[in-house]
């Protein structure tokens, strides 16, 4: 068995922690990763504390707005957001680092991303926000859609 390559093994530990996610419309994953070390994660869902979407139900869904739309009327936070809260909570610099996420991050996300110092973007699905991309580029960050891992398939590299 052929291990996996760097970029497949950190996308499937982001699919990982999206399974924790609480969210009912889309569950999303992200890890912080420098020098081939994890530094912080997070998955979409409430505030600690809080009651969560798959608990009260989905305040996007009551409210019909539409994805990649209105991002403030929600009760969560996403998993990038949260993968950087994470980070500064316990003191981690994460500037120069890569971010791996399930889904191509949000404007409001990726503005977070371009202020942290992020170095690249690694995701696996896009999502339908096109100022997003835009500001990325302006901003420097090499932005590489993945595909995860099929384990069926060997990685040859």
């Amino acid at each position: 068995m052929t291990r996996p390559s760097w970029q497949d093994y950190f996308t499937s530990i982001t699919e990982l922690v999206s399974s924790r996610s609480t969210c009912t419309r889309r569950k999303v994953g992200a890890v912080i990763v420098k020098d081939k070390m994890i530094l912080a994660t997070g998955y979409n869902g409430a505030p600690t504390g809080l009651p969560h979407c798959d608990e009260v139900g989905c305040l996007r869904e009551q409210g019909g707005v539409p994805s990649g739309q209105r991002h403030e009327l929600c009760r969560g936070l996403h998993a990038e957001q949260n993968a950087l809260i994470q980070a500064a909570r316990h003191g981690v610099s994460i500037k120069d680092a890569d971010i791996y996420s399930t889904t191509m991050p949000c404007v409001i996300c990726s503005k977070m991303l371009i202020n942290a110092g992020i170095a690249r973007i690694y995701y696996v699905e896009g999502y339908p926000d096109e100022l997003s991309a835009g500001m990325l580029e302006d901003a420097g960050i090499e932005i590489i859609q993945v595909r995860g891992p099929d384990p069926r398939e060997e990685d040859p590299a």
